[in-house]
């Protein structure tokens, strides 16, 4: 089963039907027991950073997202999901986050001719190897809406980025964690590869009788 995080955020529902569109059973939850016993756990959102972090802390989701990393079941944030990973956003000044990953989350700096948010198809330049985008091209198109972007401190965790404005780092990915500023489930094939990429991630041997 593959749990998605439920703690108020936009766009729960659409990648809930993208799991399932691809053969996986998912469900939408702030139970704790149901997300730790699941093979996968999912972390969608769109929203504002200091809402969301006060939302998940009022479910209790926080605490739960730590002990998931922890035991390593794999893990996938997508666009406010992925910010989220992150100590601090410029959205929400004094707040914050999950601090799993080091970096920025910074505004997207204004440009003549470019509108904010980006909100839109971009291309993406992937790094050779990524576990997402295994059997996908290296410039593969994908669905973006944000004002925010991230910054990642370090390098290596960075599966693909794009450039609006700014290089944007648009996916990490280090140990069990993943994450995307896009949002696969609006993405077409494209997308729906990488959810099925995630969905092959293998998972901790659960022990039992």
């Amino acid at each position: 089963m593959i749990a998605i995080l439920d703690y108020d955020a936009g766009n729960i529902k659409s990648v809930e039907k993208a799991v399932e569109y691809l053969g996986q059973s998912a469900k939408i939850t702030r139970d704790r027991d149901e997300i730790l016993a699941s093979d996968k756990v999912i972390l969608p959102g769109v929203g504002s950073f200091g809402d969301a972090m006060g939302k998940l802390k009022e479910y209790k989701l926080e605490q739960v997202i730590y002990d998931v990393v922890e035991k390593k079941i794999p893990f996938l944030g997508i666009c406010l999901g992925l910010q989220l990973l992150y100590e601090s956003s410029d959205e929400s000044p004094g707040v914050t986050g999950l601090g799993l990953l080091k970096g920025k989350v910074n505004r997207i700096p204004e440009q003549a001719g470019l509108k904010i948010p980006h909100m839109g198809w971009n291309s993406l330049d992937v790094k050779e190897g990524a576990t997402l985008f295994k059997g996908i091209g290296k410039n593969p198109y994908v669905y973006f809406v944000h004002s925010y972007y991230l910054q990642a401190e370090q390098e290596e965790e960075v599966a693909a980025t794009t450039y609006y404005s700014t290089l944007i780092h648009a996916s990490v990915e280090k140990d069990n964690i993943f994450a995307c500023q896009f949002h696969p489930e609006k993405s077409s094939t494209v997308g729906l590869k990488i959810l099925e990429n995630f969905l092959h991630v293998e998972s901790p041997i659960k022990e039992g009788c």
